[in-house]
């Protein structure tokens, strides 16, 4: 069967994507009508097919995704020069629930993690140092360092600490988003031993903090105050090695597939995104919903233009209110800084051949699947509820998958198509869209969806991503994980005295 070079993804589409680069002046037949491309066209990237005067909505998975800002013509290139967003402020929204109940089988899978005291459970079993203010960073490094060198990490997963710059100077709504994030590091059942080490003059101060973190494990999680201890590293590498040898004793036993939260991100975005790689994650976190796990939805702004498809799927009216108010409070952040709210696809983006807002929010909202939404959560919040959860948190790769960390995601599932090499706090796995990609950095990639652009099919594709999936939740070393590529980025909104 020969392969297609093209795409039209809705019947309603006034626009084909390219499977392959097209040169101008050559022929492609959609819909049995013939259509010559006016202009080199490469893969990835829209081709219309049907002319579209000056201000008619362009169509791609079947809704609009911008309107022409010139008059265009049937087989034009259609891109970021002669396509402009229908974004613009907030909106007023009305429910229109659509219940799709998932026909998904239930297998009964588990995976090996580690079952923790309060019953939570982790996909590793590692010592992390949460340094309170940022002033402590140097001390949490040196002390990682020894203990590394002490231990050979003998018997744990790993050894980390997590600096940021924050803790002091900040103010109202970014003091308690630092907190609450460093509260969520603290308390993520991937850890299985915290050292909470602080200066001890901070804004952030230890007592409160630690009194954040409500009913903890006592024996797990430590405090160290360094402004009170004359050797700091004396002190903090005897906790160490206290909680060091409380965390090896840690084994992986067989735990049910319901127990897995995964975080649903996208970053480096191309246009075969919401073809292959989207796709596939979605019809994942559909299938773990039906196991009774959990998947998180985030980047709000690149919900903007596919918003109302997210807000009918919410179980109930509340989650629909708490849905537009998540959209409509961080479209007016924007707007309070001054910025559009259709102002989000970055350089790379446009090179893919994503060229607004629309566009990419229809591809990026796949990865969540077609499961009814169960809980929307603030920034900083943690999970409560199971099934598809959405997360209020910026488009930023670093900040938005620090923040499905902190909620509770055990991994993050990471589409590109650009290619990235960063991780968090947890698994960070990356997902081609294109085999090109996977086939160039190997070193960053851990599975190519791009294989449904070269015969295979989703339904062949969706087992092997689950087994790939639980493999890296039972301890197989995801590719940021084997480069030592983890860190964490806080949100931050106002100012900094």
């Amino acid at each position: 069967m020969e392969q297609a070079t093209f795409l039209k993804i809705n019947p309603a589409d006034s626009v084909v994507v390219c499977l392959q680069p097209k040169k101008k002046g050559e022929i492609i037949e959609v819909d049995g009508l013939q259509v010559m491309i006016n202009q080199d066209t490469p893969a990835g990237h829209k081709v219309l097919i049907k002319d579209a005067p000056e201000g008619t909505d362009i169509i791609k998975y079947g809704y609009p995704i911008g309107h022409a800002k010139d008059n265009l013509k049937a087989g034009d290139w259609v891109n970021e020069n002669n396509l402009k967003t229908n974004l613009s402020g907030t909106l007023e929204y009305t429910y229109h629930p659509v219940n799709e109940e998932l026909k998904i089988k239930k297998e009964n899978r588990t995976f090996k993690g580690y079952v923790r005291k309060n019953g939570d459970v982790g996909v590793r079993n590692e010592i992390w140092i949460v340094p309170t203010v940022g002033c402590v960073n140097g001390i949490a490094e040196r002390l990682v360092k020894e203990l590394k060198k002490e231990t050979n990490e003998k018997g744990i997963d790993a050894i980390y600490a997590w600096h940021h710059n924050y803790g002091c100077s900040q103010l109202s709504g970014d003091h308690e988003n630092t907190r609450k994030v460093l509260r969520d590091i603290c308390l993520h059942p991937n850890a299985g031993a915290v050292l909470v080490l602080s200066l001890g003059c901070e804004n952030n101060q230890p007592d409160d903090f630690m009194a954040m973190l409500g009913d903890y494990d006592k024996d797990r999680i430590k405090l160290l105050v360094t402004q009170k201890v004359e050797d700091e590293m004396e002190a903090g590498m005897t906790i160490l090695r206290e909680l060091y040898n409380l965390a090896k004793q840690d084994q992986r036993v067989e735990v049910p597939v319901s127990k897995l939260r995964v975080g649903l991100k996208c970053g480096g975005s191309d246009g075969f995104s919401g073809i292959t790689a989207n796709p596939l994650v979605g019809e994942f976190s559909d299938w773990l919903v039906a196991q009774g796990g959990t998947s998180v939805l985030t980047e709000v702004p690149e919900m903007f233009g596919a918003e109302t498809i997210l807000m009918n799927r919410c179980r109930t009216e509340d989650l629909f209110n708490q849905t537009v108010s998540m959209i409509n409070n961080f479209k007016n952040y924007f707007l309070s800084h001054g910025e559009p709210v259709g102002e989000n696809p970055s350089p790379g983006n446009k090179a893919g051949g994503i060229s607004t807002l629309e566009d990419k929010a229809l591809g990026c909202t796949q990865k969540c699947g077609k499961a009814p939404v169960s809980g929307v959560m603030e920034y900083g919040d943690r999970l409560e509820h199971d099934g598809l959860n959405l997360l209020s948190a910026p488009g930023n790769d670093l900040v938005a998958a620090t923040a499905l960390a902190s909620c509770g995601c055990h991994l993050v599932l990471f589409t590109t198509g650009r290619g990235t090499p960063f991780g968090t706090f947890v698994p960070t796995m990356k997902i081609a869209t294109n085999p090109d990609l996977a086939r160039r950095k190997q070193n960053w990639i851990d599975f190519s969806a791009g294989q449904l652009i070269e015969g295979r099919t989703m339904q062949e594709l969706v087992p092997e991503f689950i087994d790939k999936v639980l493999s890296v939740a039972s301890g197989q070393k995801a590719k940021n994980e084997e480069n030592d590529y983890r860190e964490i980025s806080i949100f931050k909104n106002g100012v900094t005295l």
